[in-house]
């Protein structure tokens, strides 16, 4: 085999690997069977909970918000709503509601992480057993805050509700696709991973800790994607986070493409900055304590997202054919990239079958190449600019589209 071979072949096997993770995620996901974990009983002592809701200029929903979770709670139990820099009645609204409610103004600081931690210092007076974090336009299903916190208590592990985000009221084909690459991301390979009896990683909604686990962990500020890496990070101090089916927390994808692709670049710019400053770090801590948990987040973290994977396989399919047309040229890295997208095809398909064929029409999935095409811009960006830097809220449904910002004056 020729040098050039060797290396595209290498190439090839390389990016088969987390390919592979995708495929065994998805597999172990649709086999037939329900969870092979039990929750806590029902009838262990429910732990003091602090429900924690962040929230940025949500007078629209907020409401709806607070009056969904005040079922779930119990005596003892706070909900606290964090009004972070808002410019509109937010507070009052969440007040009129019910909630106990705290502001924050610092416009230099925004975000979620900080938020957080805000809440975090105010609960110190009187701490609860259990921290949930809920965001501002979710819901959570019927118990779910009562299995949230006595899953914590019962494993002393933060625990990560199943978190769907539904396609909006007025879909298009990229909105409905958008909303099962979450499905997938979120639901269907945390799933697959818990069956295997390894933990998942938080995805932002839904998140539940132990007061002393979450109090130590680190301060994330402004961290795009701080649920992601506040998980990480508390794997690697030995509280790797669990995911729990039995408990749904939904929200719904923004209205409009341009909306959904904002949202999609903060997401997806954060998971890959945070792929390759953690993923090798996941992995070499995993083996040097010989530890499945670690290795396992740590492989499932190197899984890019499910259009860049597809993009990535695709483009080293084409590139194989072509090796394979030129003299002396291998067909074997042409066999093994189509072989992978093949697999990684099929597992989507499996996983519309049994987690979307009702939600999701089987038509739109014929649309995933121009829906490969549409997300580029948001991967040649990465590689160009790096990762999205600002904390932008997105767009919710009944909100009019932000300005656009002036043009400059004509010199």
């Amino acid at each position: 085999m020729t040098l050039v071979n060797a290396l595209a072949l290498l190439g090839v096997l390389l990016l088969a690997v987390p390919a592979l993770v995708f495929v065994v995620e998805c597999a172990v996901a649709l086999l037939p069977g329900g969870d092979a974990t039990t929750p806590a009983s029902s009838s262990a002592p429910r732990p003091r909970t602090a429900v924690v809701v962040p929230a940025h200029d949500e007078a629209l929903g907020i409401a709806a918000t607070v009056a969904g979770l005040q079922p779930l709670l119990a005596a003892g139990d706070r909900l606290l709503v964090v009004a972070d820099n808002c410019g509109d009645s937010t507070a009052a609204v969440a007040r009129a509601a019910g909630a106990e409610v705290i502001e924050r103004d610092d416009p230099t600081n925004r975000g979620k992480g900080f938020a957080i931690v805000f809440a975090l210092d105010t609960l110190e007076a009187a701490p609860p057993d259990v921290v949930v974090i809920v965001d501002a336009d979710c819901r959570m299903s019927p118990d779910g805050l009562a299995i949230l916190s006595r899953e914590v208590m019962a494993t002393h592990r933060p625990v990560q509700a199943e978190y769907v985000l539904a396609s909006p009221e007025h879909p298009t084909p990229k909105g409905t696709l958008s909303a099962l690459a979450v499905l997938v991301r979120n639901r269907v390979r945390p799933f697959g991973l818990r069956r295997l009896g390894l933990p998942s990683h938080l995805t932002g909604s839904g998140m539940a800790f132990p007061w002393a686990v979450l109090r130590a962990a680190p301060n994330l500020g402004g961290n795009l994607v701080e649920d992601l890496v506040m998980g990480l990070e508390l794997a690697l101090a030995g509280h790797a986070p669990l995911i729990c089916p039995a408990v749904r927390v939904s929200s719904e994808l923004p209205e409009g493409d341009q909306a959904a692709l904002g949202q999609r670049k903060r997401w997806e710019h954060g998971q890959l900055s945070t792929l390759r400053q953690y993923g090798p770090r996941m992995l070499g801590q995993g083996l040097r304590r010989a530890s499945a948990d670690l290795v396992a987040l740590g492989l499932d973290l190197c899984v890019p997202p499910l259009a860049l994977l597809v993009t990535l396989v695709g483009a080293a399919a084409v590139a194989g054919l072509v090796l394979a047309s030129l003299p002396g040229g291998s067909k074997l890295p042409a066999l093994v990239a189509s072989a992978t997208l093949a697999a990684v095809a099929l597992s989507v398909l499996g996983a519309w079958f049994k987690f979307a064929r009702d939600t999701l029409p089987l038509r739109h999935l014929l649309l995933v190449p121009f829906y490969v095409v549409w997300k580029l811009p948001l991967y040649l960006s990465f590689a160009a600019r790096g990762k999205h830097k600002t904390w932008d809220r997105t767009q919710r449904k009944g909100e009019a589209p932000p300005p656009e910002p002036p043009s400059p004056e004509p010199r």
